[in-house]
């Protein structure tokens, strides 16, 4: 084990000997990285665990995974499940994939700039968790690595230490302060800073404690130091309660953060970490694909043109691209894909616009990417295809978007007057939140070149709407119901209670009946909690409660499934009945969320009782999903993959991983190879098996979760044992799956399946939602009645309409159609056929109702001519049955007479007054027929709009005459 540390030392040695002094720097980052992991793991003990996905895992509260902590969260809180493998780590170390770009911590505007910030880099780590080691183990061993294996003179690092906190009751940290002077530090290289400096946490409420930094002087003892941070040396002992408060943490941890692109720069004796070898193929790429001049790392007035600026843009952002689209985060249009695709696009602007790259010059970038990171992270590798592809349609779009944009921005500026500055309504359909999707700074400086400002203050207000709007739409947030906080669980451990045995949740059968019996479960009390989440050893009538027992039957929230539902009762009192709305897992413990109706206390026996048509509705939708997955497969190949579910009795939502849209053709196949499995009537094998047993199995589903050990499989149609055989197929050919849920036991109950509803979340990721059993009958049902109604509209368009009344309602009853089509609950890949015929219905409804309406003109436009013989203005009324009706007549009028001037009103049986007017060719200019109708409709009560040659407007009047006058009076003042 210290054979390797010590390989890697001679290995790094000379090579980082020379890059401290002034000779190249050849210590690639590879092994730097490597040196660290070694020494963690063979030298001390630690456990090495894979980087975490950027994507965050069950952590709304993040866009991105931005820290190296962020996965092991549930160990700082407590929450984790004690069966998984996460229960069991004490010291682990690893170098983990972060993106700081949206949100509290986002260094995006910022790249570019300087030499130092990037949206994506890579944090490495080392943890202690429970007290495994603490201050003196973390401080020494930080310094051993840096000094020892690293080779970095003492006389450049300095340290600094939590110098306290007053107003907050916090001591300085002098012990760390001794440990650093007993390393053999001097006292005036240990600096004392406050708690902005040296005081971490996790967030507004969590873990926290004081942290220790290491720092490096660039100036070498040459002048006034230049001390840049290495490494962050966080140690949890508090918790910050929702009252802001600190209390003591039920266990200490250690948390260590040190950036890779910053040690690699100081080991290869660079002021920059763009000009390390983690960014230097990718510069020398950027310069051959561009022929831009070469990168020479200037900032600010020194860069002239932002040449090195735009280097540094993209060479960041292609990583961070790349990483993302690895793991699964496409650009989109909200949350973290929203982000993603902002980062697309500047980089695309910077390389276009400043080093005039080609087109699919950023896909090309990508394989370089890969090179410098794919041994590390090797999903880079496997998604290359995907991420150069992604990357390549994205740039695409944007440029497109960006000449669109040119277009409108040009036809607006034609329109303004010389001090008008530019419509913030136009400039929002530009923007990112509008159409076109161009970033606001980018549609600044194209006006800025054209010298015209841009009213931001109406900008300001539309961005207010738009998030109001947003506010209103958003889905409300669930309410997280009562929760065991960190004190709770680090009591319960304390008092060595064992997690909540939730076996019996699986004790259920199916009877000959056809019918599932689920048993009963008797408990005991071991907690009660009040709403505020205080213990309590009773609670009385009316009260509100969240209960803990030794023992349940209830499925708690988890993968994707709602929570049971039920009621218990004391033992020998079964006449009052105390509701359970809902079970959350807490660390392990199931905590119930009970209405009292009356007194229990601590050590009460109880019996549980589900509610059996909740829980069937779930088992139901749970077994219908994993067939629903299987059949993905099966219809868009085998690499397909689940990006998230959850279930209800009332339906399923599945997110998959697509490369475009379902086809009607695939989601009629999906559904069929749903319905094939479940005419089987396949029985639903469950086994618990040791984790270790289901790697590498070919075709075995998982999800990106934390899984206990050992874990639930679920394979329908073969038993668990022949599924996880040694070189067993089973897997690519059933649904294989690891799994807590709960199952039916045959396929035949779920039915029936529909898919009724299908969007794309982002590019790359389609939302379904389906329906079962009788729900599905019934969507089909919908689906044939509308389907029915369609051929019946179709019909009657063919036999054609003996007048305009008579088109105009067929054409009304197409539209109610279509909206009846677009809401209903049916079959998605119906619905895609009936709404492309009733597209293609009412193209040929409006097309009749114009020729009709054009032979209805020409008939009345006649007769005007012939009351009107040569006159040079026409106002008069006609029958008309709908405005574009009687404009039709207007302009036929005009066409004949283009000398005459022409004004029509149409009464309508509801009292209203249709308007139209048209102005002759030889009109003056001061004549306007926007002018002329707003005048008449105004005269009538209404409004009138238009162009300075046509114009049409409503209005009511009882008395017609008087508006006629007015129309000829008008007209004869202008004439």
């Amino acid at each position: 084990m210290a054979a390797s540390v010590a390989a890697a030392a001679v290995r790094l040695r000379p090579a980082l000997g020379r890059s401290l002094s002034t000779a190249p720097p050849p210590a690639p980052a590879s092994a730097v990285r490597d040196a660290f992991l070694s020494f963690f793991r063979d030298r001390h003990g630690h456990r090495l665990v894979p980087s975490a996905s950027v994507r965050p895992r069950g952590d709304p509260s993040l866009l991105f995974v931005n820290a190296g902590m962020n996965q092991f969260k549930p160990i700082f809180l407590g929450t984790m499940d004690p069966r998984s493998e996460m229960a069991s780590f004490r010291r682990v170390a690893n170098s983990q994939k972060c993106v700081r770009a949206g949100g509290r911590h986002s260094d995006l505007e910022d790249v570019g700039r300087d030499l130092s910030h990037h949206t994506f880099f890579e944090m490495l780590g080392n943890w202690a968790f429970g007290g495994e080691y603490f201050k003196e183990e973390a401080c020494s061993m930080a310094w051993e690595l840096l000094t020892q294996i690293y080779g970095i003179p003492e006389n450049r690092l300095w340290v600094s230490y939590f110098g306290g906190d007053p107003e907050a009751g916090l001591e300085p940290d002098l012990e760390s302060r001794d440990i650093w002077l007993s390393l053999g530090v001097p006292a005036s290289r240990v600096l004392s800073f406050g708690p902005q400096e040296n005081f971490w946490e996790m967030g507004d409420t969590g873990p926290c404690g004081p942290c220790t930094e290491i720092h490096y002087d660039l100036a070498a003892g040459v002048g006034a130091p230049q001390l840049v941070e290495l490494w962050n040396l966080v140690f949890m002992q508090h918790n910050r309660e929702a009252n802001g408060s600190l209390q003591p943490l039920p266990q200490r941890h250690v948390d260590t953060g040190m950036g890779l692109e910053r040690l690699v720069a100081v080991l290869q004796g660079r002021h920059s970490t763009y000009d390390t070898d983690l960014f230097s193929p990718l510069l020398s790429a950027i310069h051959q694909g561009c022929g831009a001049p070469p990168y020479l790392g200037r900032v600010g007035e020194a860069d002239e043109g932002h040449t090195d600026t735009a280097y540094r843009v993209v060479a960041d952002h292609i990583r961070t691209l790349s990483v993302c689209i690895a793991d699964g985060i496409f650009p989109g249009m909200s949350g973290a894909p929203l982000i993603l695709r902002r980062i697309l696009r500047r980089a695309v602007r910077f390389s276009t616009e400043i080093l005039r790259a080609p087109p699919g010059f950023l896909g090309s970038l990508v394989p370089v990417v890969v090179e410098t990171l794919g041994d590390a992270y090797p999903e880079l590798r496997k998604n290359s295809a995907q991420i150069a592809e992604l990357v390549s349609e994205g740039e695409a779009a944007f440029l497109a978007s960006l000449q669109r944009g040119r277009r409108v921005i040009e036809q607006t500026l034609r329109r303004l007057g010389p001090s008008d500055t530019f419509p913030a309504e136009v400039a929002w359909s530009l923007s990112l939140a509008g159409n076109l999707g161009l970033p606001l700074d980018l549609l600044e400086l194209m006006l800025q070149e054209k010298g015209v400002q841009l009213d931001t203050a109406g900008l300001q207000r539309l961005a207010e709407e738009e998030a109001r709007h947003r506010a209103q739409q958003a889905e409300p947030v669930p309410d997280q119901g009562l929760r065991l906080d960190i004190h709770a669980l680090g009591e319960l451990q304390r008092r060595g209670l064992p997690p909540t045995d939730d076996s019996p949740k699986y004790n259920y059968s199916l009877q000959p009946s056809g019918d599932y019996e689920f048993g009963t479960c008797e408990a005991q009390v071991l907690q009660l909690y009040a709403e505020d989440g205080t213990a309590v050893a009773s609670v009385g009538e009316g009260q509100r409660c969240g209960l803990l027992l030794d023992r349940t039957n209830f499925y708690a929230e988890q993968g994707g499934q709602a929570s049971d539902r039920g009621f218990l009762v004391q033992v020998g009192r079964q006449d009052v009945l105390f509701p359970v709305a809902r079970a959350q897992v807490c660390g392990g413990f199931i905590l119930h969320e009970v209405m009292a109706p009356q007194c229990l206390k601590v050590g009460d026996q109880v019996q549980l009782h589900v509610d059996k048509a909740w829980r069937l509705g779930c088992m139901e939708k749970h077994t219908a999903t994993h067939l629903l997955s299987w059949a993905l497969r099966q219809t868009l190949g085998p690499g397909t993959e689940q990006r998230g579910s959850h279930l209800n009795p009332e339906r399923l939502r599945f997110d998959v991983a697509t490369q475009a849209p379902l086809t009607t053709e695939q989601l009629r196949a999906v559904e069929a190879t749903v319905q094939e499995a479940v005419e089987r009537n396949e029985s639903v094998h469950m086994e618990q098996v040791a984790l270790a047993r289901t790697a590498c199995v070919p075709g075995l589903r998982s999800l990106d979760e934390v899984y206990p050990d050992p874990v639930r499989v679920v394979s329908v149609g073969v038993p668990v044992a022949q599924a996880l055989a040694p070189a067993s197929q089973v897997a690519l050919q059933t649904s294989v799956e690891l799994c807590c849920g709960t199952h039916l036991l045959r396929t035949g109950a779920v039915g029936d399946l529909v898919i009724v509803g299908e969007r794309q979340l982002t590019k790359g990721t389609t939302r379904l939602l389906a329906v079962t059993g009788e729900q599905a009958q019934q969507a089909r049902e919908v689906g044939q009645s509308l389907a029915q109604e369609v051929e019946a509209a179709t019909e009657r368009l063919s036999r054609g309409s003996r007048g305009i009344a008579e088109a105009q309602r067929l054409s009304k009853d197409i539209g109610r159609l279509t909206d009846a089509v677009d809401t209903a609950m049916m079959p998605q890949w119906q619905r895609r056929q009936l709404q492309a015929t009733l597209k293609g219905l009412q193209r040929r409804a409006n097309t009749a109702i114009r020729k009709l309406e054009k032979g209805q003109a020409a008939k009345k436009t006649q007769e005007l001519l012939e009351r009107h013989p040569g006159a040079p203005l026409i106002v008069d009324t006609v029958s008309a049955e709908s405005l574009s009706m009687l404009v039709k007549v207007v302009r036929q009028l005009c066409e004949q007479a283009p000398s005459t001037s022409v004004l029509l009103l149409s009464p309508q049986p509801v009292g209203n007054v249709l308007c139209a007017c048209q102005v002759a060719q030889g009109a003056t200019p001061a004549f306007t027929a926007e002018a002329w109708a707003l005048a008449v409709c105004s005269h009538m009560g209404g409004k009138a709009w238009g162009s300075r040659v046509v114009a049409q407007g409503t209005g009511s009047t009882a008395n017609l005459e008087a508006a006629l006058n007015t129309a000829r009076a008008y007209a004869l003042n202008q004439l």
